[in-house]
């Protein structure tokens, strides 16, 4: 099968540093091409994804996210240069809604975002005939409540190989993501000064507005125990991760999915974090982390964390959350979409819609 995989124009795959969607478009890619599939990848011109790339005219554009006129002309031209694919899997949010043409391949699409009413207005006018991939139970529920049809829910998951088990004994509790009030750094910060645990605060703060929040909410609260280390490349983001004895996650909104948490996991390192958005789909309560009901109780959970089994940790992204299981899952509505081209047949229909979000554990 030839698949090609269609990236957003605004950052390289895989990123180098902070980019979830395109770390899932990577992972995906390589993944493929070790299943003895055949990849064609459409991405900015200096992404460096070890498999057969077709560039955008251009390096990544970060500075233009959200630009309507170079989404637009991105997501033409890597349709163009998709056509003879067996299938293209956009990424991006505008591509399924213009992609498909006579005698194009077969389109499918997965949402990385929420479903806000904006968003889902764009979904609704092709999710009838592309089919959508939601990457939680959670986030296919707030599709349903928008009128948004999804036809596979598929978790992000990642290599194991990628990240090598830690002992936890560095003596510190870790938050790594970005430097927004979504996801809660401020409220990482009290939890290990509450717990009188040193913390060490990995994050992306590149913008304007990432900056100064920071500046308001972040800084004031940090001091010798809490430290924040700048933006993590991949590599140092493993090693904080091998170290910590354990993720502090608090969400303030419903994530979609949150690969740092499987990453942290993959690390063994458990997670605390509170029961939103996909969380209680990745944490296993009291066996990979922990579901908490808010900062007073997480910085209880922090010493019980150190208690838990980082094997076991280990062990749920090995079963759940593997590059394989991700290609094996993809593949199959891949050739499924393939087959129902013919006349009489959507793609988009058939499939289970998920009534509730499925928690891991509790």
């Amino acid at each position: 099968m030839k698949v090609g995989l269609l990236a957003p124009p605004w950052v390289p795959v895989p990123p180098p540093l902070y980019g979830g969607t395109e770390a899932v478009v990577d992972r995906l890619a390589r993944g493929l091409v070790a299943a003895g599939h055949e990849v064609l990848l459409f991405a900015p011109g200096d992404s460096t994804c070890p498999v057969p790339t077709v560039a955008n005219t251009g390096r990544a554009r970060p500075d233009e996210i959200g630009i309507t006129t170079v989404e637009l002309a991105h997501v033409i031209l890597g349709h163009d240069r998709l056509s003879a694919c067996d299938v293209v899997h956009d990424h991006t949010l505008a591509g399924p809604a213009i992609g498909r043409r006579r005698g194009a391949p077969p389109i499918v699409t997965t949402s990385h975002g929420p479903f806000t009413p904006e968003v889902s207005r764009v979904y609704q006018s092709f999710a009838r005939r592309v089919p959508v991939i939601a990457i939680s139970h959670a986030q296919a529920v707030q599709a349903s409540l928008q009128g948004v049809h999804v036809t596979r829910v598929i978790h992000h998951g990642l290599d194991p190989d990628e990240v090598t088990v830690g002992p936890g004994d560095g003596g510190y509790l870790l938050f790594l993501g970005r430097m927004h009030p979504d996801k809660g750094v401020d409220a990482a910060a009290r939890v290990a000064r509450a717990a009188g645990v040193p913390l060490r605060i990995a994050a992306k703060m590149r913008e304007p507005a990432e900056r100064d929040w920071f500046e308001a909410c972040v800084k004031p609260l940090l001091c010798a125990d809490v430290t924040y280390v700048g933006e993590a490349t991949h590599a140092e983001a493993a090693m904080l991760l091998q170290g910590a004895s354990a993720l502090v996650n608090p969400i303030r909104w419903a994530e979609p999915f949150g690969l740092v948490m499987v990453e942290a996991l993959a690390a063994g390192t458990p997670v605390l974090t509170f029961p939103m958005g996909a969380a209680p789909e990745i944490v296993e309560h009291g066996l990979t982390g922990y579901l908490c009901e808010d900062e007073d109780d997480m910085a209880k959970r922090v010493i019980d964390a150190q208690t838990l089994d980082r094997a076991a940790c280990r062990a749920a992204v090995m079963t759940r959350f593997s590059t394989a299981r991700v290609v094996e899952e993809h593949v199959a509505l891949y050739e499924r979409v393939i087959s129902s081209r013919r006349p009489g047949r959507s793609a988009a229909e058939p499939g289970r819609r998920p009534a509730r979000a499925r928690p891991a554990s509790r």
